[in-house]
């Protein structure tokens, strides 16, 4: 071989090295505390790989908005998306997602729990790498029940947490008595009244896909909402959603604070909240004992757009953030109380783990009791838990939970608000050809 050859082969080798090397992903994800610890640990997979990290930290209602606008116009902005049960389903069927087929063998994806998995899966394909996965429950101070002599059931009530919420709260000492979440959004507000809802035995639509917020379940779960926020919830309402809460819990203004389980090592970890050696658990509640609690499942999950040019590299940092390597990793740095949760069926028989997080076993019997193929207890014709799983819920769920959001802060009736989401809803579903 020619001198030239050589010199033109070495240069080349050079060209790919320098271009693997500078290789970076731009990674869009959502400001909660499981993917900021992500960002923070993620220099030691750019260390081990070369590819280097962009990393855009959003409101969550606002990484949906700009997510959904990338993927839907194939702007090609972000090479990972941090995507849910709700879209990757339909984001897959339309072709918006790339497969997830190079994760390596050393990924063990029997090892996901089915349900994370299946709600992750079309066709057979694994479409989205889950993160952590949540399903709702309680929290709650069991100092202040006990100063108040109440007991607070497994399974409790949604009778009894309202008389339990009352008493707790002191306004003086700005002690609110329960917080749940009021901001807009069809992942905010009404990922939360979705399951209350259901716990009432309410559903989104009949069988002909006729709206049902005119129903008695309906107008008797919405008002206990506004009334028990109004009476025993913290000012501000309105704004609150899973971060605000949960700085107001850790802060010990909270008695109470329905929301996702992923929640419980934030509220136990000692660096971070005041109230960590006084915290309970119990069931999402129930109405009257009517067996539906009103479970979700959720997975926060990172997918990658079919726009994506750097779809190989996307796949290795997803094995990466997704691994049982990974949970390692965060244990050996925070402890494994505090590695994300809900994915994986060998992390729940890890006798550390289960020693670390008092709250493992409820968490996980919350999740196995999620029944998203049929969340209410009247026939429905969607699948889904807090969420509806169509592609026109996106926008319905957002303008609904604007109203209703509006009613908490008191600026329209429950009657008015539930006459305006019904009317909203069905001129939705007629101009998407559900009635035709």
């Amino acid at each position: 071989m020619k001198l030239s050859s050589l010199v033109l082969g070495s240069c080349s080798l050079v060209v790919l090295a320098a271009t693997a090397q500078a290789q970076s992903l731009t990674i869009a994800t959502v400001n909660n505390g499981d993917m900021i610890r992500m960002q923070a640990l993620s220099p030691q997979f750019t260390e081990e790989t070369g590819i280097a990290l962009d990393w855009v930290i959003l409101e969550e209602n606002i990484l949906r908005q700009r997510v959904t606008t990338d993927i839907a116009t194939q702007g090609g902005q972000y090479d990972i998306m941090t995507i849910g049960a709700y879209e990757t389903p339909i984001w897959a069927a339309q072709g918006w997602l790339a497969p997830l087929d190079g994760l390596g063998g050393d990924y063990d994806i029997d090892d996901l729990l089915p349900a994370v998995r299946q709600a992750l899966t079309v066709d057979g394909q694994l479409y989205a790498a889950p993160f952590y996965a949540e399903s709702a429950m309680i929290m709650y101070r069991t100092d202040l029940f006990e100063q108040a002599g109440l007991d607070m059931p497994e399974a409790p009530t949604w009778d009894f947490i309202a008389d339990a919420a009352r008493q707790i709260t002191d306004r003086d000492a700005e002690i609110y008595g329960i917080c749940l979440r009021g901001r807009a959004g069809w992942g905010e507000n009404m990922a939360f009244l979705t399951a209350l809802a259901n716990s009432y035995g309410a559903r989104w639509f009949d069988m002909d896909w006729e709206p049902q917020f005119d129903s008695p379940e309906w107008n008797e779960a919405l008002n206990l909402y506004v009334d028990l926020m109004t009476e025993a919830g913290p000012p501000g309402a309105s704004s609150n959603g899973f971060n605000e809460n949960l700085a107001l819990f850790q802060q010990g203004r909270c008695g109470m604070w329905m929301d996702a389980t992923v929640a419980a090592s934030f509220v136990t970890n000692p660096d971070e909240s005041e109230v960590a050696d006084s915290v309970g658990y119990a069931l999402f509640p129930t109405h009257n004992n009517f067996g539906n609690h009103g479970n979700w499942l959720w997975v926060w999950s990172l997918g990658i757009p079919a726009s994506s040019q750097n779809a190989d590299a996307a796949q290795q940092f997803l094995a990466w953030a997704t691994s049982k390597d990974y949970l390692e990793l965060v244990a050996s740095q925070e402890g494994w109380a505090n590695v994300p949760p809900g994915t994986r069926t060998s992390l729940y028989e890890n006798p550390a783990y289960i020693e670390a997080a008092p709250f493992a076993g409820m968490t996980l019997d919350a999740m196995n009791s999620a029944n998203t193929s049929n969340s209410s207890v009247q026939d429905v014709p969607y699948s889904g838990g807090q969420f509806v799983a169509i592609p026109e819920f996106q926008g319905i769920g957002t303008a609904v939970g604007q109203i209703f959001s509006a009613a908490l802060a008191g600026q329209t009736s429950v009657d008015q608000a539930l006459q305006q989401a019904q009317q909203i809803t069905r001129m939705e579903m007629d101009r998407s050809g559900y009635y035709r």
